[in-house]
Parts: structure tokens; sequence; C-alpha cells
């Protein structure tokens, strides 16, 4: 039994393919999305005059994420170069940053139903300091060659070795840690770890439970995505193989056809290049439908950004790290509740948890459906919820005891 991509691939070739061709029109965007997917220097790029169309041949191997490197190099230079700045050079190290975010995203609260206050996310609490200590060097220099993009299952006690002769802070966080949750998956730390957290999480729970009204659900939300998509102006051919290949996986995630997976057979596609990076890229192109969608509700967030514009540059391109706002609008657009446990070597606040736990509910005032229920801010509607490990700068999977 042919898939529904496989179906789209025999009709009309495309990235995932052997050939694109656009009009001219769209050549400078195209040129510019393509540059970031960083393809072979040696793949020919070629403007005929007889045909004014770009065609572009195209390996089985695209590589998607060849300048995350240089993008979070980029990223973390500028932040770096502004906080000495800052300081007139008096620090050797600057300070860590906090991004502030409401740990309900939708303005909503769990247990107690809509809010009446300001449904806009607030800017008062602060969640997780982007980069601290020197984890984020450690996973791009060290860790980020060794680990696959989504590798081995291993348990959380496997982390004391890294921290022997750290933090006490930290080790005692590993220990609690520990007490909670079984295990973990790491993945690579290239700019691009919480999508394929999210992704590896998400595909495994349907896989292990069998969820078919959860993917009916989802698959509904993906052609929703698509939709706003358009609406936006983007170019079918811009998105529609990462959508039509996630679609697929999902698809192949519930038993019973020839396409169906077994858990090494997802792993195995979860390390695969062009699939884990087409599968990346599907998420950011969700997340950025849904914070140029429902600007007004994001736009606290951004400070002074233009929201097209922050989606073009910090959404978008393979690399850009993630943040609190991108977590919020993801779990917002699939519908997909989010826990994050955070480890860093900050003291536990007195009369606070001495593990940092977040999580992100889909917000009370979209239009999704699960379980019959419109009232998604109750926890008991959701069957699954992705729950990731944070660490300054990057995330791995985590499994509940």
């Amino acid at each position: 039994m042919r898939t529904r991509h496989q179906e789209n691939q025999k009709q009309k070739p495309g990235l995932l393919g052997t050939h694109i061709s656009v009009t001219r029109p769209g050549l400078l965007y195209t040129l510019s999305l393509l540059h970031s997917f960083s393809l072979d220097p040696l793949l020919p790029i070629s403007i005929t005059p007889e045909n004014p169309s770009l065609s572009l041949s195209l390996s089985l191997k695209v590589k998607l994420a060849g300048e995350a490197d240089e993008a979070s190099s980029r990223k973390r230079k500028a932040m770096e170069g502004t906080s000495a700045a800052a300081s007139g050079g008096a620090d050797d190290e600057a300070p860590p940053l906090v991004e502030s975010a409401t740990s309900v995203a939708s303005g909503c609260d769990a247990s107690s139903g809509p809010s009446t206050s300001n449904p806009n996310p607030g800017l008062d609490s602060s969640f997780v300091p982007m980069m601290d200590d020197n984890y984020y060097d450690y996973m791009q220099g060290v860790e980020k060659p060794k680990v696959p993009y989504v590798g081995d299952k291993e348990p959380v006690s496997a982390l004391v070795a890294e921290y022997e002769t750290g933090s006490p802070i930290i080790q005692e966080k590993i220990k609690l840690l520990g007490e909670k949750y079984a295990a973990l998956r790491r993945t690579r730390g290239d700019g691009n770890c919480f999508y394929r957290c999210f992704m590896f999480s998400y595909l495994e729970q349907i896989l292990v439970t069998q969820n078919k009204a959860e993917v009916e659900r989802v698959l509904v939300t993906i052609e929703q995505c698509k939709e706003n998509l358009q609406s936006l102006g983007y170019a079918e051919f811009t998105y529609e193989d990462f959508f039509a290949l996630f679609t697929d996986v999902v698809e192949s995630c519930l038993q019973g056809t020839e396409d169906s997976l077994s858990l090494n057979e997802l792993l195995v596609k979860a390390r695969d290049q062009m699939i884990s990076d087409c599968a990346v890229m599907f998420f950011r192109f969700i997340t950025s439908a849904e914070m140029q969608t429902r600007a007004e509700f994001y736009q606290p967030f951004l400070s002074d950004n233009i929201m097209v514009q922050f989606c073009k540059t910090s959404v978008e391109p393979m690399g850009e790290e993630s943040d609190n706002i991108h977590m919020i609008a993801l779990s917002n657009a699939l519908g997909v509740p989010i826990r994050v446990i955070c480890i860093d070597s900050k003291a536990p606040e007195p009369g606070k948890p001495p593990l940092n736990e977040h999580e992100f509910y889909p917000s009370c005032d979209n239009n999704l459906q699960n379980n019959g229920s419109t009232d998604l801010s109750k926890k008991e509607n959701y069957d699954l919820i992705v729950t990731l490990l944070y660490r300054p700068g990057h995330y791995d999977i985590l499994y509940p005891i």
C-alpha cells in the first residue's frame, strides 16, 4: 500500500525527490530558503534563459542543518558581545540571560479553568535561563559530534558521571530527578534539539500506545496549520514535502499496514539526517504559522521585534535555538502539552520545589478538539505529554517512572 506522500512524490517530484522547479517571482525567497538548508555546494543550480525557472538537482541526502553551527555561533557571539558592552569589559564571563514566560501557555490555569486576566502571555515570571555555566559550549564542542540526532535510552543515573566534580547543587538535582524519572534519551546539541526531542517523544508515545484517536486528531490539526501557512502567503512548495513526510511517519506509527514502524525502525528514521531535518523544518513551519496567525497573543514576548521578521530569523532557520515562545507556540499549534524539568546550578528558592518543573498546555482559545472536549485547560483531557529535560542551552527526552 502506497502512502499519501509516496503518491504525491510520484505525481510531482519535490524537495524530497530529485528536482524542484519554481517560477521567477519566488526565486529570491527560494534561494535564501535553500541556502539556509545548506545544500551540497556541488549540487547544480541553474537559471535557463529559455525557461525562467530555478532548477535544483538534489540527492536524497538533502542536508538541511549544515549552517546550524554557524547560526548558533553567531547568536552566541552576539549575546556575549552585548553583555560585554553592557559591563564595560569588567567581567570575563557574561551574566546568564533569562527569558520570561508564563508557566501555563494559554493564560488558563490547568485546574481552575479559563482565567479572566489578560489572555496574552505574561512577562512577570521567569522560566528558563537561556545559557549559563559552560554547558552550552560542552554540547556544541564535545557532545554534538558524538551523539546521534536521537540517542539510545539510558538511565538517569548516567548523568551523575558528567557532574562528578561539578556543582553539588546539580548533583543533588540529578538525584531528585532519578526519583521521578527512570530514563532519558539524549539528542544532538545542534540548535534543533527541542524539535528533535518533541518529534521523537511524541511519535514514540503514539507508537507504544497505538492511540488511533490522537493520530486522527493531529492529522486534522496539521491540515489546519497548512491552511494557516497558505493564508499567510507561503508558497506551497516551500513546506508541502515537510508536511507530507511527517504525516506519513505519524500514520506509520499505527500498526496494521505494510508501512507500519517498529520502535527500532522509528529510531532509525529519527537518526536519518534527511528525515530528521525535514521533521525539524515541519515543526519550525508549524511554530511560525501559529505565531503569525495569533500575533497579538505572542507579541508581548518579542519586545520591539516585528513578528514576521522574528519568525524569519529566529523560528524558521535551521540551527536557531528554541526558547519559551517556541515551546508555547508549538504546543498551542498541535494541541500537545509539554513538560520541562530544568537542571542548573542555581540554588532552589525558599519554599519552592528543588526541581524547577513547568508544564505548557495548549491555550484555551484554540479551537482544537481532544477526546470530545473543548476545554483543553484540563490535564485529564490529554492522553500524552512530551516530557523534556532542560540543561542550559540544551534539551533531552525524559521518561517518567
